[in-house]
């Protein structure tokens, strides 16, 4: 059996991050839940004792001052040690970009327990939610808020829990492609793309060199010139157009850049590739007429 204070929500007005339900569970020795599934993201944090969590074919073993994330539909089981068992918090939430939210922590379906030093603070904000259950519009703004600060508090500190050294690189590699994918056409740098991460230009370099082979500023510099091509081939942009579109502020730069790659200036890359379109066009129809004229 468990002593547990829960709060419910209905439907949230919110949609990329949102409070589905929260609670606080005191265990008597030896109480499990599962195995079983659950339809929405869950974190678990321990307050003081021990327990055991199962997920995909893993056994974790966990302790005050640590937690663990539970994934919608996947099959878990966790239970409260005999002799010290747990009291846990924990904060249930969906949200079209929850994903995301919990890679800023380190957590996905590789990493599912963390740990941090701030426990009395998750407990405030998880007491706060529980106060919190009139569902008034005031009351679901305030919930909101409090779900990003137990976020935040948690992104202080967390660190992952038996990751290797190239899983955690691997993990800063992720994180650098996928901030270049989303904001490489304001002319980010390395140096905030390494700031955003929170580490060193330098490791930033060994990461990517090593599993990718190719350095963050070429990789970026690749990809805005990816999306140039695109746009060159789909767009009536001027070139000034494209280069700003693709991060470029100086447009000979990016035209340096482009004929670097290719071989040839942005505008004749454009000519290029319309001029073989309309060949590919014209070898079509007269393709079609010898067909028609056969029959």
């Amino acid at each position: 059996m468990e002593d547990a204070h829960v709060l419910r929500l209905p439907n949230s007005k919110f949609q990329d991050l949102y409070l589905c339900f929260c609670g606080v569970s005191e265990c008597e020795p030896c109480h499990s839940f599962g195995p079983a599934v659950r339809p929405s993201y869950i974190l678990h944090y321990v307050l003081s004792g021990k327990g055991i969590y199962q997920v995909g074919g893993r056994k974790y073993k966990i302790r005050k001052g640590q937690g663990f994330l539970i994934e919608p539909e996947a099959v878990t089981f966790y239970q409260a040690d005999e002799q010290d068992p747990w009291t846990y918090l924990w904060v249930g939430f969906a949200g079209t970009h929850a994903e995301m939210f919990l890679q800023d922590l380190g957590l996905n379906g590789n990493q599912h327990v963390f740990q941090s030093r701030h426990g009395e603070e998750l407990k405030r904000i998880v007491a706060n939610m529980l106060k919190n259950h009139t569902f008034s519009q005031a009351h679901q703004y305030y919930l909101q808020s409090l779900l990003y600060e137990f976020f935040a508090v948690l992104s202080r500190d967390v660190q992952m829990e038996a990751v290797t050294e190239e899983n955690r690189e691997s993990i800063y590699v992720q994180k650098a492609v996928s901030y270049i994918q989303n904001n490489y056409f304001r002319g980010i740098g390395v140096a905030e793309i390494a700031e955003h991460i929170g580490v060193s230009r330098s490791y930033l370099y060994k990461v990517f060199s090593k599993n990718l082979q190719v350095s963050p500023k070429e990789f970026l510099t690749r990809l805005r010139l990816v999306r140039s091509r695109e746009l060159l081939e789909l767009t009536e942009l001027s070139i000034e157009g494209v280069a700003m579109s693709c991060g470029y502020q100086d447009t000979l730069v990016f035209s340096k850049a482009f004929k670097q790659e290719t071989g040839m200036p942005p505008s004749h890359y454009r000519k290029m590739y319309h001029r073989k379109q309309q060949e590919r066009n014209l070898s079509g129809s007269q393709g079609l007429l010898e067909i028609v004229e056969t029959f």
